[in-house]
Parts: C-alpha cells; sequence; structure tokens
C-alpha cells in the first residue's frame, strides 16, 4: 500500500476510534467587490435579494444564471434556514449589499452524491453572487418594531393587517382586506401563545423549530 493512502486510512481510524467527527467541509470565499460605503451586513434570518451565476468546477461550464436564464430577475431567499444549499448559507453571511463574492463549494454542502437536474453527483460547484438587497427578516427585532404602531411591544390584529397592507404595496401588488384578515387570523393562531389577543416580543422573535 503506498505511504499516502497509509495516511488517508491511519487519519480515518485515529478519527473513528476517538469518535471524534471529521471537520465538515469550508465554503472558499473571495471578495470580487465590496462597496465603500457598508449600512448593515448579512446575517441568519435576514432576506436576501441575489442574482447569481453558476459553474461546475470541473470544466468550468454554466449550469443557471438569473440574468441570463428564466425570467432573469434577482431572487429572494432567507439566509440560514436552509431555503439554499448550506454553501450559500456559510458562504454569505457577512456581506454588504452590492458586494460580489465568488463561492467554491463542496458537493457536501451542495448537492451531494444525488446531483440535481444539470449538475452531476459529487460536483464542486463556484458560484458568482452579488447581493442586491438585505431586509429584515420576519423573526428580527426591527421587524416587530416597524409592526408596533403605538410601541406598547405587543401586536395587535390591526397592527398585523396594517403591515400586510404595507408589504403588499411595497411589492406591487393591490391590497386585500379581506386577504389581510385571514392572513392575520392564521398568524394569531400559530403565533399567540397565550391566547390574550395579542403577539407579544417574546412570542415574535422566538424561533421556532420550523424556522
Amino acid at each position: 500500500m503506498i505511504p499516502e493512502l497509509w495516511t488517508c486510512v491511519f487519519s480515518a481510524l485515529f478519527f473513528y476510534v476517538l469518535g471524534a467527527k471529521l471537520p465538515e467541509p469550508e465554503v472558499k470565499i473571495e471578495v470580487l467587490y465590496k462597496p465603500f460605503l457598508c449600512h448593515r451586513k448579512s446575517k441568519y434570518g435576514d432576506i436576501l435579494l441575489v442574482h447569481y451565476e453558476g459553474f461546475l468546477e470541473s470544466n468550468g461550464t454554466m449550469f443557471h444564471s438569473s440574468r441570463r436564464h428564466g425570467d432573469k430577475n434577482p431572487v429572494w431567499f432567507t439566509l440560514g434556514i436552509r431555503e439554499v444549499i448550506k454553501g450559500w448559507d456559510k458562504g454569505l453571511q457577512g456581506m454588504c449589499a452590492g458586494e460580489k463574492r465568488k463561492l467554491t463549494i463542496p458537493p457536501a454542502l451542495a448537492y451531494g452524491k444525488e446531483g440535481k437536474g444539470k449538475i452531476p453527483p459529487e460536483s464542486t460547484l463556484i458560484f458568482d453572487i452579488e447581493i442586491i438587497e438585505i431586509r429584515n427578516g420576519p423573526r428580527s427585532h426591527e421587524s416587530f418594531q416597524e409592526m408596533d404602531l403605538n410601541d406598547d411591544w405587543k401586536l395587535s390584529k390591526a397592527e398585523v393587517k396594517e403591515y400586510l397592507r404595507k408589504e403588499f404595496e411595497r411589492n406591487g401588488y393591490a391590497a386585500n382586506d379581506t386577504h389581510h384578515e385571514v392572513m392575520a387570523e392564521d398568524i394569531f393562531q400559530k403565533e399567540d401563545e397565550d391566547n390574550d389577543g395579542f403577539i407579544s416580543a417574546r412570542e415574535f422573535t422566538y424561533k421556532h423549530d420550523e424556522l
């Protein structure tokens, strides 16, 4: 057996005997551009709007571009709750709006042994990603303060419905009072844990398992 192979086998046995976990693969991060002014940096729970291009490291083939494929619009997702591959959740922390990064992501933090679509199994992926906008996530204290119109540290149904109306209009949709009423009722059923008719700051910002 060649020396290099002996070394690999010994290392694996060493970790196994000690009951230790092998270190998780890391994302290689290269900052391509960073704006001079940075008012906030991305963190887990933030909602990010990004443009991206994805390539196979093995041969440089582009498998997707948000600027060239589909509706050619940037995409929204929430950082840190597995809406995207693990490599994105790890590699897009601490970014500024307008910043561009190149991420090299190993298979274990991408699509692993299964692959997906044009991506073969066990593929290392390269992404060029630009953050267009960073917004507060639904569980942030900042969002709670924005919704709490009378600063009493609890949310009424009226305040929740007003917030929904503003969010609909902000995203180009017409306000719909009936729809907002149904949504508010559903929110209160899930979040008003003590059934007092209000959502407290603790009830709002507590991170539920599904998030």
